[in-house]
């Protein structure tokens, strides 16, 4: 199987740093139907008592209007690459070096296997970033 790469939006809210912060903003969304691929936080150390948390990808008006409702918007800074195909050993290393040697820089890489299938979500600077990777990343084999 050929690796899919996939451009894809991710959306991002500010979380109260403190416990249920996170489990308070994804149950609105959850209530809404809303079923992610890609769940992400951290804590914001510029901004104590704050944390961040990226969710993708958001489908339906109803999970998208439920989202908005929570603080989410449509990342403007972060432009999402995936990319989904059979693992194998040393992927992610092939991905990085793929990278730079394209010249790309990213944000941040989060790499999974589950069983004999992986999928990495790249977030890069912008789309012509995202572009390019895409296209480096269409490549491996």
């Amino acid at each position: 199987m050929a690796n899919k790469v996939n451009r894809v939006d991710f959306w991002t809210a500010s979380v109260d740093d403190r416990a249920g912060g996170v489990a308070d903003k994804l149950a609105p969304l959850s209530a809404a139907g809303a079923n992610f691929e890609f769940v992400f936080a951290r804590r914001t150390p510029e901004q104590p008592g704050k944390g961040l948390l990226v969710v993708a990808p958001l489908k339906g008006a109803r999970a998208i209007r439920a989202a908005q409702a929570a603080g989410f918007s449509k990342s403007d800074s972060l432009t999402g690459v995936r990319v989904e195909g059979n693992d194998k050993p040393g992927l992610t290393a092939k991905v990085a070096q793929s990278l730079g040697a394209a010249g790309i820089s990213f944000r941040a890489l989060s790499a999974s296997a589950l069983g004999r299938k992986f999928v990495t979500y790249l977030a890069l600077d912008s789309a012509a970033d995202a572009a390019k990777a895409a296209t480096a990343l269409r490549k491996l084999g």
